[in-house]
């Protein structure tokens, strides 16, 4: 009884110790199954899912007929969907439908069956389960989930706009539900592909206007914005964003996107200053190609000094595809070469020389190498200068 309480008190650990106390002087058959249950439950909610699947197992292999087996059936067959053994636990919902189909507990495992083959990509199989829920459960508590994992599989399953309409109908119904946040993101990108222009604004709307806001919800209305080609809406999105979830990828995602933007319109100083927000993402490929637009600014702004900063910070950055790489190497060069640091600029260059796979970024860094190797003797003069690091397949 302690134990139990102790359970009940949300105090797992504490009920386990106790109940294991009192194992050893339990008797009676019907009491030390009793004991293994709630064992098993307290190690459930300590999310000892292996530890807990053995003793519900245990249980419905001792006793099938019992009064704890449906229970301990169910606790069985989702301690091994947490385990992400999803075909054993598929089996064990299965089994406890067709054992119990009246049991109150069947609505869960309805539920719990439909996720186990969601997982295990069985996904039309979840289809007939989803779609009979309300009907044969209409008073069930769990119908909110059930409608979402409905419209979650038609809409991954070859009927897109069925999906999305039982999606949004779930979101109406359910708006401060656990998977509505999930289930908005959804209806966004599926009006993205399969939305009119009205579709699309209504998502924008209701994008914008979710509470509380996430930074998924108003990365996608700002998407959406871009796309119907609204500025302004574009600008409300990403001010929310930027202002309400400064430190999220996806902020530096929207932030590098903003960068390369102004960097192709050659505004400078903005490309840079975007490019400032995108280095501090925590995604090396995001943070590497943020230093490198911010170099190439920097470079075209004549500040030389933070633009061998700004190309050093991307050599820095751990795991930096080859192309990344080799464009900072080339932008140092670069940067020391106008900073009249001849001995730099030569080693950046013939770095990339030597190990650049891009034929136009090796000849155009030999050049600048031959050019730069002139002046190392003299020290009066300066070679030729270049007007940036080329693109690939573009000489310079």
């Amino acid at each position: 009884m302690l134990g139990k309480a102790r359970l009940a008190l949300n105090d797992p650990e504490s009920a386990l110790e106790a109940l294991r106390r009192a194992q050893g002087g339990l008797s009676v058959p019907g009491e030390v199954q009793d004991g293994k249950f709630w064992q098993a439950e307290a190690l459930f909610r300590l999310k000892r899912f292996g530890e807990a699947g053995a003793l519900y197992d245990e249980i419905v292999r001792t006793d099938a007929a019992g009064p704890l087996a449906p229970e301990a059936l169910y606790g069985f067959g989702w301690s091994e969907l947490e385990l992400g053994r999803f075909e054993a636990a598929a089996a064990a919902f299965r089994q406890f439908l067709a054992a119990w189909p009246e049991h109150s507990l069947t609505p869960a495992a309805t539920v719990q069956l439909a996720r186990a083959l969601i997982e295990d990509r069985h996904v039309a199989e979840a289809l007939p389960l989803l779609s009979a829920f309300a009907t044969k459960y209409p008073g069930s508590k769990l119908r909110p989930d059930a409608q979402y994992l409905l419209g979650w599989v038609k809409y991954n399953n070859g009927d897109p706009q069925g999906g999305l309409t039982d999606l949004q109908a779930f979101v109406a119904a359910n708006p401060d539900h656990e998977q509505a946040a999930s289930a908005r993101r959804l209806i966004a990108q599926g009006l993205g592909k399969y939305g009119n222009r009205a579709q699309l604004l209504q998502s924008y709307t209701m994008l914008m206007q979710q509470e509380p806001p996430t930074a998924e919800a108003l990365y996608d209305a700002a998407g959406i914005a871009n796309r119907l080609a609204r500025p302004k809406d574009f600008d409300a999105a990403w001010s929310k964003l930027r202002s309400d979830f400064p430190e999220h990828p996806l902020t530096r995602q929207v932030a590098l996107d903003l960068a390369k933007q102004a960097f192709k319109q050659k505004n400078w100083k903005e490309a840079s200053a975007l490019g400032q927000t995108a280095a501090s993402s925590n995604d090396n490929a995001v943070r590497a190609e943020a230093w490198l637009l911010i170099g190439e600014s920097e470079l075209r702004l004549d500040r030389f000094s933070q633009a061998a900063k700004a190309f050093e910070a991307v050599g820095a950055v751990s795991n930096v595809d080859t192309d990344t790489r080799f464009r900072a190497l080339a932008g140092l060069g670069l940067a020391r070469e106008r900073q009249k640091e001849w001995k730099a600029a030569l080693t950046a260059y013939q770095e990339v020389v030597q190990n650049t796979p891009d034929t136009t970024l090796r000849d155009w860094a030999r050049d600048r190498a031959a050019a730069v190797k002139s002046q190392i003797p003299k020290s009066n003069g300066a070679p030729k200068q270049s007007n940036g690091v080329p693109k690939p397949g573009k000489k310079s």
